[in-house]
This record gives structure tokens, sequence and C-alpha cells, in this order.
């Protein structure tokens, strides 16, 4: 008997025995006993929420278990007789999550739904990708009934800008009597998330944990030694739990901010505080410190300017030479290359690792260098398994293609211990590592941030090269929620007693911004939700256009966008209350001074705008009469160091900003611009520039002079000189009442005549009120902008729905009927298509662009519709390999220009160009050739290849079964799947 259940009374012990029966009768205690663990709180209260027939918002760190509250609802639906769907963001972990619960459950009630790749579709339990799900609840698929719970891993992927909106569908169109258990990594508005979840999903219990069962420490790696990140050895838990209760408490707005301070202060009560436990270690400050003042030395230090010109001169840079000691601000013995730092993790006994590099060809180098190095991290019983697992995965690959795929490099890393990962490695052999990682054969893996993404793969430590990535479009920080989600796989639960996140130190680290990233778990999950053509034709065609309305209105985005209307809407109360106070305090006995601080304020405005438009049209002569002067004009120059008279040389007739040549009374030779002068420039008077003139010769340039000085002279005396008297000069009084001056003028002498007519211009205290006015005014505008971002807020999805619906309506898709609008045959076409490209498939379909083409040249269009290239990557149009190819493209091209200008003008997101970089590729793998001959000439990886072609099928797929279409296209999509299901494609198990 434990010392807890004897020191408890005979009433209590009994009080807990029965407690414990009464626990084994339900359902969660059946759960718990086939689990080979306690459950933690967090766990238990989930699921005994799903068993009181509630939803349930599960937010918890990576690795602290969430996904057994996924386990407890596909439990329930056994139990109960029903079908629970899990579904995750990517294939690679729904296959992951279809050999667990086989396991556990029996191959024959599991089954797995991936796009491509269909087992056991109608078992009671049937893993899937969300996005087969959401085409599922289109469909009105059979396959949905019996449903009685939906478990969506990974929920917060409804962020993702380019997928995450298909969370939002599923939630949204899923039958209310669903269960819905949503599984979140720790985000900062899961009560928001929630609200809206118990708003469209009804009752939803949301539970949060902060607590992580192992440990994490952070470290910074500079050179081979290790250095603690903070002063104080806390835990990531102790110093998240600090930042959150200093947050609760109004503590200091600096650790909101997540700018930790350098030095820890002391805190009053005795235990310690938020600054306490973020102090960074000094160590690593003043690191930073030297390396500051060594790179300022470098640039502008004794010798500095001499050195950097000598490297100029060489044609080079000093980043481009990092390892030579104090260059580029770096200090000797802060950096370490990666087999040195795998080395250093070893000696720590801090292996496995997953070390990220944001980097497809750096994870690869990665291995590379470390295989050069001789590294070797495993012993002869651990090759040996590892030989075993890695020839088994080829035993289906052509000997042909293995030296293609990289096969003999890859198995000699995974022999010592060492792989890379990342997308564009080929499925199988991710897998592979996969499985060897999980089992502790593979010691270090060189891994993307896609690792990090939910596939089971804790480490004991996690290494993070540099805290930038390329998001697509640029070089950006990463943030605090996505540090938190990569350094969440450190610390294995029931292997490891601690967790370690590493970092390393490059040059210009700032070692606070860290700290600020390693002690906050800010993760907001904002939605990426916006109606699609495909989603508003299903949702107008199973509802009706006006309901459909209404459910675009229960999303989270539009949740969202009304939570901040409220907080505006607040704002615009508070201002208005103010607006009234300032009135009272401007009310004059008088007259309405409102009215009269309104011609004030109108006559403050006419002036300011006449003000400018001088400004704007003196700039524009004054510019036109500087590119209208000629060689030989002698002009009078009023500002700056050139003051007096010139005569120009040569002009210039550029239409931004001319500045001709002229030659001054002191001989020198400059150019006027804008600057020089003080408004439109007009020729006194004109000489004659001999033509032998060379501005070099200093005689030249004095004889010149001497004849500007007399033609000056007599100008001054004649008058204006009669050969410039016909030239269509404007006078100072043009440019004054040119372009409508004469009405601004007459406004203005209006408004001052109402201004001193008005009753309250009398009043002795008229200077009070018009400040009171002037308060208002400033308000009142600031009031109205308010009122104008409420108003672009509200309903905003609604609204792009309503320009899609018109979009469809004009391609025909939308006709109005009895009922209001209703879907066309053409509209039917398009329910069945899905993709970033839905609308300009079904165009092209529509257009005949499928019309004359065989099996391959099918395979290869549909590849323009789906593939889209890096930016980096993309180029000219290619030749196509057959002519009927090419007039195939060419209707593609047509009508997705038609349907840009249609975007454009309904103001939606444009439909991305067709990209033509898997043409070739596709046309080759359908007509038969090898692996080696496809890739050739590309930059495709493997498994970049697969999943392209993977994603050619799915649409093939798609098009085979919409309807209406003939029934030769039909075989001719059906051929084609055929002709790609071939060697790499079909033996590849996993795609991402």
């Amino acid at each position: 008997m434990s010392e807890a259940a004897e020191s408890m009374s005979p009433a209590e012990r009994y009080a807990a025995a029965a407690q414990r029966r009464a626990f084994a009768k339900t359902e969660l205690g059946a759960f718990s006993a086939t689990v080979d663990f306690p459950l933690d709180p967090f766990q238990k209260d989930a699921c005994r929420a799903l068993e009181a027939g509630k939803g349930v918002l599960v937010a918890a760190p990576t690795g602290a278990g969430k996904t057994i509250v996924g386990e407890f609802a596909v439990h329930l639906a056994l139990r109960q007789g029903l079908k629970a769907f899990y579904t995750t963001p990517i294939k690679a972990l729904s296959n992951q999550k279809f050999a667990e619960l086989a396991a556990v459950h029996g191959a024959e009630k599991v089954g797995l739904l991936t796009g491509d790749t269909t087992i056991n579709g109608e078992a009671p339990v049937v893993v899937m990708t969300t996005e087969v799900l959401r085409n599922m609840l289109y469909a009105d698929s059979d396959t949905l009934s019996g449903l009685g719970y939906v478990v969506m891993d990974e929920v917060h992927y409804l962020a993702d800008r380019f997928r995450g909106a298909v969370w939002e569908e599923v939630i949204i169109h899923l039958p209310r009597d669903v269960r819905l258990v949503s599984l979140s990594a720790t985000v900062s508005n899961a009560e928001e998330f929630g609200a809206w979840l118990d708003t469209v999903r009804g009752e939803t219990e949301i539970i949060v944990s902060e607590h992580r069962p192992v440990p994490l420490w952070q470290h910074v790696l500079v050179g081979r030694e290790l250095v603690d990140l903070f002063a104080t050895r806390q835990s990531f838990e102790d110093l998240a739990d600090a930042h959150d209760h200093d947050r609760e408490a109004g503590g200091t707005e600096g650790a909101d901010d997540g700018e930790p301070l350098a030095h820890a202060d002391a805190a009053p009560s005795g235990e310690a505080s938020v600054n306490e436990l973020t102090a960074v270690n000094p160590e690593l400050v003043e690191l930073g410190r030297r390396e500051t003042q060594q790179l300022y030395r470098g640039r502008f230090g004794h010798g500095g300017r001499a050195r950097r010109r000598e490297e100029r001169q060489r044609g080079e840079k000093q980043s481009a030479r990092p390892g030579r000691p104090g260059e580029g601000g770096q200090l000797p013995g802060t950096r370490a290359s990666r087999p040195q730092m795998v080395q250093s993790l070893e000696r720590r006994g801090l292996l496995p690792a997953i070390d990220f590099i944001f980097s497809r060809a750096g994870c690869d180098a990665a291995v590379q260098q470390c295989l050069d190095a001789g590294l070797d991290l495993t012993s002869p019983e651990e090759k040996a398994q590892i030989t075993t697992a890695v020839d088994e995965s080829a035993t289906d690959i052509p000997p042909a293609d293995l030296a293609v795929l990289g096969f003999w490099s890859w198995r000699d890393g995974l022999q010592r211990g060492l792989a890379a990962h990342h997308a564009g490695l080929l499925p199988t052999f991710k897998e592979t590592v996969e499985k060897l990682f999980a089992a502790g054969l593979v010691k270090v893996v060189f891994a993307t941030e896609t690792l990090a993404l939910g596939i089971n793969m804790p480490a004991r430590s996690v290494l993070i090269e540099k805290l930038e990535k390329f998001n697509g479009e640029a070089h950006v920080d990463i943030t605090a929620g996505e540090y938190t989600q990569l350094t969440g796989r450190a610390g294995r639960r029931g292997i490891d007693v601690e967790g370690h996140a590493v970092v390393q130190w490059r040059p210009g680290l700032d070692p606070a911004a860290l700290a600020g990233l390693a002690s906050r778990r800010t993760y907001p999950l904002n939605s990426s939700f916006r109606p699609t053509y495909n989603m508003s034709i299903n949702l107008v065609a199973q509802f009706g256009r006006e309901r459909a309305r209404s459910i675009l209105e229960s999303s989270f985005a539009q949740f969202q966008a009304d939570r901040s209307v409220v907080g505006l809407a607040r704002q615009v109360r508070s201002r208005e209350e103010s607006l009234a106070g300032y009135e009272k305090a401007m009310t004059c006995h008088l007259g309405d001074f409102a009215e009269y601080s309104r011609i004030r304020q109108e006559l403050s405005d006419v002036e300011k705008f006449a003000s400018r438009e001088a400004g704007r049209a003196r700039r524009s002569m004054t510019v036109d009469s500087l590119a209208r002067l000629v060689p030989g004009d002698v002009v009078e120059i009023g500002e700056g160091r050139l003051s007096g008279s010139a005569v120009v040389l040569t002009s210039d007739t550029n239409a931004r900003e001319p500045r001709p040549q002229v030659l001054t009374f002191d001989r020198n030779v400059r150019r006027i611009g804008l600057h020089d002068i003080d408004g439109p420039v007009e020729p006194v008077t004109r000489i004659r520039i001999p033509k032998s003139f060379d501005a070099k010769r200093p005689k030249d340039r004095r004889d010149l002079a001497a004849s500007l000085r007399h033609a000056v002279e007599r100008a001054r005396i004649d008058g204006t000189d009669a050969r410039t008297a016909g030239r269509g000069r404007r006078s100072r009084r043009d440019f004054a009442f040119a372009g409508g001056y004469q009405d601004t003028e007459r406004r203005i002498t209006e408004l001052r005549r109402q201004l001193r007519s008005h009753p309250c211009h009398g009043c002795a205290e008229r200077e009070d009120h018009a400040r009171w006015a002037e308060r208002w005014f400033r308000l009142r505008r600031e009031t109205d902008r308010l009122v104008s971002q409420i108003q672009g807020r509200t309903n905003t999805i609604a609204k792009t729905f309503d320009r899609v619906c018109e979009v469809l309506e004009s391609y025909g898709c939308l006709v109005k009927g009895d009922a209001g609008l209703e879907v066309s045959a053409a509209g039917q076409q398009l329910r069945r298509i899905y993709g970033d490209k839905d609308m300009l498939t079904a165009l092209s379909l529509r257009g005949g662009a499928f019309d004359d083409v065989d099996a391959a040249e099918i395979a290869a269009l549909a590849s323009i519709l789906v593939y889209q290239a890096k930016r980096e990557e993309r180029g000219l149009t290619p030749k196509m390999p057959s002519v009927s190819l090419d007039v195939a493209v060419d209707v593609v091209l047509r009508e997705w220009s038609q349907l840009e200008d249609a975007e454009e003008q309904h103001s939606l997101q444009r439909t991305a160009e067709p990209d033509f970089g898997l043409v070739w590729p596709i046309y080759k793998w359908a007509r038969g050739r090898d692996l080696q001959n496809v890739l050739s000439g590309t930059d495709l990886a493997a498994g970049d290849f697969v999943r392209w072609v993977r994603q050619v099928i799915d649409l093939l797929d798609q098009l085979a079964d919409v309807p209406g279409i003939e029934p030769r296209l039909r075989r001719l999509c059906n051929e084609a799947i055929g002709l790609l299901r071939h060697g790499v494609v079909a033996y590849s198990a996993v795609s991402e």
C-alpha cells in the first residue's frame, strides 16, 4: 500500500475504491486499460468531454500526447457501431497513422484514402487527408453514412495560406451530429478558435495544456562548445510559465513583447521573476558585444579602407571567406563545420538529433560533408539492421534506377547513422528514414521544416542552424510559433529525461531576440479562408445562393473579422461620446458655430489645396521651361550658388528633370536644375555660340563669358530682346491662373466673405470655440475612418462570394432559374474539379483543349493545370512535344487570359499562369522512358517528380469522373493514368 493510501482514513479509502470501480465501467476506463502509460490530466479531461457527447479542441505542445484523444474517439466510434475518420494534412502522416491504428484495431477495421491510394475505404475507421474528406462532403458520398466522429490532426494547419481553407470547409459542412475532435499545437488564441467551433459545431470543450512531458533546455552552439542560452538553468516549461504568469499579473511590457532583459532583476517576492528567468547568459551577451566591435573595426578601423579597396580590385568580398579570423565580424572559434557540430552533440550524449536546415540542397550537402569527414555513428549490429531495412525498401526498384536515385550514397549515409529528410526525397526513401530514426538506428537527420508538421520522429535534441528561412517570396525570420514547433521534437517521452534545443551561433545572432523566441509560446491561429470557384458552386448547388452566403458568413475568417469589428465599434462609441462633449464645448450664443467652423475648415482645406496645386503647377512649368531652353539662350538664375546670368551651352529634354548645361559670368561650366531656380525660367536675350567653341578650353570660356556680359548689359539697356518676344513664353501671370486657378481663387474669396458675415465671427470667445471645433473635426475624421474599416470588414467573405458568383454567372456555370441561381451543366462539371486552377481546368475542358490529344498528351496537358514551379525556376514556354498539344496549350492560355481579365474586373485573386515546366518530363514518362532520361536536363528531384505525377494522376482521375464528358475522353484519362503508373511512381508507397 502506498504512503498516500496509508494516510487516508477508511472512509476515504472506500470512496477512492468506489471511484476506481466507477471509472473502470466507463469507456474511458476501458480505453485506459489498453494504454501502457497513465493518462495525463488534459488527456482525461478531453476524453471525458468526448464521452459526454461534446466536441473537443485540444491545444498542447508537440509530443505531449494529444493524439491519445483522437484514438479515444476511434475507440468510441467502434464501441458505438459508428464510423470514425482521422484526417491529416499530409499523406506521409496519413500512412503513419494508418499503420498505427491498423496495429491496434486490426487491418480489416482500418482503411486509408489519400487521393491516389485506396485501402479498405469502407472500413469503420478510415485515415485520410483533409482534402479527401472535403471532396466527399461536396460529392455527398455514401461513405459518409454512419459517420460519428472526425479527428482533425494538426488543425492549426488552417492558417496555411495555400491549403488552410480546406479545414474550415470540412468543419462548416460536416453534419451537425458528427463529433469533431480538433488537435492543435499550442496557440495563443485557442479560446477564440474554440468559441468559433462552439458556434458552428455545437458544444465544444476547450482543453489547453501548456505542460511538456519532457523538460526542454535551450542552448547556443558556439564553435564546438554548448553554452546555455539563459543565465539561470531553467527549462522551457519554467520560462513559459513565468512569462504567462507575468503577463496575467500585468508584468513588464518588455517581457510581453518577447524582448527579454540581458541582466536579471531580483524578484521582490523571493521567487524567480520572468526577467530573471529570461535573462540572457552574460557569456553570450559579451560574445555579441565583442563580435560587434570586431565588425566595426573591420569596416571602419585602421587599414579597413585599404583592405576593402584591395579586395575590390581582386573581386572579393569579406563574406565570401568566412573562415578567416576576424573577417565579417566573426570571432575565431565561434563557427564549427557540420561534422564538428555532430561530434559535439555526440560527445555530450545528445543524439539522436534533428538538424533543421531550411534548404533541400543544404540537407543533402550536410550528409555528404559528414561522410567526407569520415563520421560513423553506428555499431556493427546497428549497421546490419539498417542494411537489411534499406535493402528491403529497394526490392522493387529496378536496378537501372538506383544510380539515378542516388541510392548507394543514401545507403552509405544510413549505414553510418546519417540521413536527409525533405520533400525532394523519394517517398520510399523518406519512409525508410522515418522508420530507422524512430527505431533509434539513424542518429542524425538533416531536415527541412516539413519534418516538424506532425510526423512522429522525436529526438533527444534539435539543432537549428539559422533563424531565417525562405517563405517562397523572401527570406524572413522564423516566428516564435515556428520555433516552438521545430524545437518541440526534442525530448522523447518515456525515453529521455530531458530534451535539448540548440541554435548555432552565427555572426549577427542577437541572443536577446533568441531568448524572446525561446521563452514565448505565441502561435496565433489566423484564418486563410476565402471562397473558391469550386467551393462556391458546390454550396450553391447544395443550399442555394442565399443559404450558401449565410454559411460562408459562419467561417472562422468572418468570425475573426467580426470580433475585430467589435473592438472597432467600441472605439467608435467612445469617440462619439467625445464628439458630443466637443460639440457642447464649442457652442456659441451668437449662432451656429458648427456651421461657422465648417466654413473655416473648408477655407483652410481650399487654401491648402490651392497651395499644393500652385506648387505642382510651378514645378511642372519650371520643368517645361528648362526643357525648352536651347544653346545660346541667356537666362537669369535666381537661386543657389550659381545665381546670376548664364548662357545655355547644351539643351536637355529629359521629361522628369531636365538639366541643361550653362556657362556663368565667372566662366564656370555647370548644369542647372530645379534647385537652382525659383520658378519658370525665360531667356532674356540670345547670343551666338561659335561652332569651334570647346568648353574645356579656358580661352573659349573667357571669350564666351565676355560676350555674355555684353549681351546682358545691352538687354538691360534696350529692354526685352526682339528675337525672344515671339517664342511662346508663358508669364508668371499665365502660370498663376493656369489649370482652373481662377475658380479656386473665386471659391476662396467667397468663403472669406461668408466667414466675415457669419454671426459667430464677432464672438469674443471665437478662438476658444475654434480650438474645440478643430478637435471635433480631427476626431470626426478619425471616427469616420474607423467606420469605414468596420464596413470593409463586415460581410467580407460573403462579398467575395458574391463576386465569385458573378464570374461563374458570366461563364454560364450559374444561370437564373425560378428559385434563383441554379447550376448549369457546365457548372456541374466544375463541381467535380478540385485544385488551385479548378475554374481554368473546367474552361479548358469546355473550350476543347482535350478534344484532339492522345493519352500521353492528355497527361502532359494536365500537368500545366497542376504544376507550379518555384518563382526562380520559371522560364520561357518550351516547344511542345506535338502539334496537337501545341494547339491544346493555346486554348488553355486563351482561357487563362480571359479568366484573369474577369478576375481583375471583379477584384478577385488571380488564377496562377499555366506552368509548362513539367510538360516534357510527364510526356516522356507516359511514353515509357526511364527515370534517368525523364529527369535529365531538369532540376526536378526524384521525390518531387513522383509527387507531381501523383497530382497529375489525381486530376486525371477527377476528369474521368466529370459528368457529361465524352466516353472517349473518359477512356483516354484512365489510359493516361495507366501510362503514368509505372516504375518509381508505382512502387512509391508514400507520397506527400
